[in-house]
């Protein structure tokens, strides 16, 4: 059923003229799956006949999907694929699995070793697990390894109010999209996901951000919405003309303290 959704939303992506189509966090298995993870877990090849059909569809639309990974050794992730032309063109296993509160990542998969960009037919990108983009290392990794749109997948459920009635959560991931988008000069694409699932409400609040860190699109709270935005390349050379930071970062400095850091014993 939730291939079947995703290729409803492909299409009217198609229709709309859009060259890319990212979804959310597990978007095709759920997220408070717990002991059932195994049961929906999938392979990212044509040997899946679920995966299969996405990679057909492939063809005409770049997609970027979400779900839960069978690893080669039977363990699980929880992952993110980025399809093109009837291929897997780059696959990122969610690094940073949250095990507090409500979440319960950490009992239930293994984690991603690593962060990295990748090339694509519109240039060179990266693909970011919700808690991964909340340890500025992740977006910061993929600044350095010279991915122009971060792309986050995000399955965030609506928690505390702010002063002015809006969720704390959507508050939080907005500040830090603009936050992101301003310093690294990059395009940004957050697609979270929206609806009820076990008492849980995704608050949604898809958008893509300019390397300003201004909003390019914006989608609704708690409604389903398909977001289209304009990617514009030379916008991102005015900005970083503008403000060349990454021109300028030295991230060996970072290195040699990080060195030191870690050769250091526990104080």
């Amino acid at each position: 059923a939730t291939v079947d959704i995703h290729l409803d939303r492909i299409a009217r992506a198609r229709r709309r003229g859009a060259d890319l189509v990212v979804f959310p966090e597990l978007s095709l298995t759920g997220y408070m799956l717990q002991d059932m993870a195994d049961e929906v877990a999938l392979t990212p090849t044509a040997a899946d006949p679920f995966f299969r059909r996405l990679l057909a569809a492939s063809r005409g639309i770049d997609l970027v999907v979400s779900f839960v990974e069978r690893g080669e050794k039977q363990n699980l992730f929880i992952s993110a694929a980025y399809l093109s032309a009837g291929a897997v063109i780059h696959l990122h296993r969610k690094v940073y699995l949250p095990t507090y509160g409500l979440f319960q990542d950490g009992r239930f998969f293994d984690r991603g070793r690593s962060f990295r960009a990748f090339d694509t037919r519109f240039g060179r990108m990266g693909i970011l697990i919700c808690e991964d983009f909340w340890h500025v290392s992740a977006p910061y990794s993929l600044w350095l390894d010279g991915a122009d749109l971060p792309m986050l997948n995000s399955a965030s459920p609506g928690r505390g109010l702010n002063g002015a009635g809006r969720l704390e959560t959507a508050r939080r991931i907005e500040t830090m999209t603009q936050a992101y988008a301003g310093l690294f000069t990059v395009f940004v694409a957050q697609a979270n996901r929206v609806g009820f699932e076990d008492g849980l409400c995704y608050w949604g609040g898809s958008a893509v951000l300019a390397p300003d860190g201004q909003a390019l699109a914006q989608g609704p709270d708690f409604e389903q919405a398909l977001v289209v935005a304009e990617i514009d390349p030379d916008r991102l050379r005015r900005a970083r003309l503008a403000l060349p930071l990454l021109r300028d970062e030295r991230p060996e400095l970072l290195q040699a303290r990080l060195a030191r850091l870690l050769g250091e014993p526990p104080s």
